[in-house]
């Protein structure tokens, strides 16, 4: 979670002209108030938390899952994380007020925080709060979809009973990945069955076992949800190289999923979309990459994967890591997959899975699971 993967992000997209592009602002926010944290969390974790950044934090913090080798306490540690929050909420607000078609938040994501407990890197669960500063706001429907290799279970669990969110979490298998949760058969609470949806991939699934499972789950029930905004979490851990997971995907197929939710959310909710970073810890030959992407994607301006890398980010990533830095805005893959309709193969795996999220939540949404 080095801040460093964040900045450079920043830089690539700024030296391919995207901040600047017509159409495209950048803003600074605010930090997150202490209302809009209490949608999510409650006010002893959020007092734990401003403790926990002071220079000599009480040994309490650790009720909270601060102090911990996943979640160790920072000097500020409350400051910059209502800040990361604060983004979120401001994008969420921009969107909705309709002065954006699209709001990005790339240092949020941080979808892992639970109600009175940090959590797999995360403090504060913007994406959770986001949503509900949205429905706050008057949104009747939203829809998450978040394409982290880990399960999204704090999302998760902040909406488990709420009928009006949508919940989606495509990730590797519980059974082989922390946090351990994210099984098919989590599908919402009493009165919102069907609003917890899990994809549950095998290890080592690669790029067109993940796009065709991605295909086979996320378009039918967004388009039976029809939510009034698409949130979307971009975890790019799901990468081959990636330090902390198991599949094999490449920066084409990340590509692929950022447009396929761009196009979704013009399909199914007007355009509205609100998209976040979130893991990734291949700091250099990923993350840059395929956040410039999405933030292309976003901004109407997709970058050509074929692109060169601009040499002065290459000499400046070069510097900031001690690494050679990636060349093109590729892996060199072009990335294709046949859809679950087109048969279903009872031995894959891959086919499994899908059929096995199919069966748990499509009929809750009146769709069938079967081909």
């Amino acid at each position: 979670m080095a801040p460093v993967r964040v900045e450079m992000t920043i830089e690539l997209a700024r030296a391919f002209g995207l901040f600047s592009a017509a159409g495209v602002s950048v803003e600074a926010p605010a930090p997150a108030d202490e209302w809009q944290l209490e949608m999510v969390h409650i006010q002893p974790y959020i007092a734990a938390v401003r403790q926990a950044g002071d220079s000599d934090p009480d040994p309490s913090v650790l009720d909270f899952g601060l102090g911990t080798e996943d979640n160790p306490v920072f000097p500020d540690m409350h400051d910059a994380s209502a800040l990361v929050a604060g983004a979120t909420v401001a994008a969420a607000l921009k969107v909705w007020a309709g002065v954006a078609w699209h709001g990005a938040s790339i240092a949020g994501g941080l979808h892992h925080a639970m109600r009175a407990s940090a959590s797999g890197f995360c403090v504060y669960n913007d994406p959770a709060i986001a949503i509900s500063w949205l429905l706050a706001a008057g949104a009747g429907r939203v829809a998450y979809v978040d394409i982290d290799v880990h399960h999204g279970d704090g999302v998760q669990a902040a909406f488990y009973d709420d009928p009006r969110v949508l919940t989606i979490s495509v990730h590797e298998d519980p059974a082989t990945l922390w946090p351990g949760t994210g099984w098919p058969s989590e599908t919402g609470g009493p009165g919102a069955e069907g609003s917890a949806v899990n994809v549950a991939l095998p290890a080592e699934t690669g790029d067109a076992g993940w796009l065709r499972a991605f295909h086979a789950v996320v378009p039918p029930l967004l388009r039976a949800f029809r939510p009034d905004i698409v949130v979307s979490q971009h975890g790019c851990d799901t990468h081959r190289l990636d330090p902390l997971a198991n599949l094999q995907l490449s920066i084409d197929a990340q590509r692929i999923a950022h447009a396929a939710i761009h196009q979704l959310a013009h399909e199914v909710a007007g355009g509205r979309w609100l998209l976040m970073g979130g893991g990734g810890y291949e700091l250099l030959q990923v993350v840059p990459r395929t956040w410039t992407h999405l933030l292309a994607e976003a901004a109407g301006y997709p970058i050509d994967p074929q692109a060169r890398i601009p040499a002065a980010w290459r000499e400046y990533a070069s510097r900031r890591t001690g690494r050679e830095a990636p060349e093109f805005m590729t892996d060199g893959t072009q990335p294709e997959f046949a859809r679950f309709e087109s048969g279903y193969d009872p031995g894959d795996p891959v086919d499994q899975a899908i059929l096995a999220t199919r069966e748990a939540v499509f009929p809750e949404h009146a769709l069938m699971p079967e081909l």
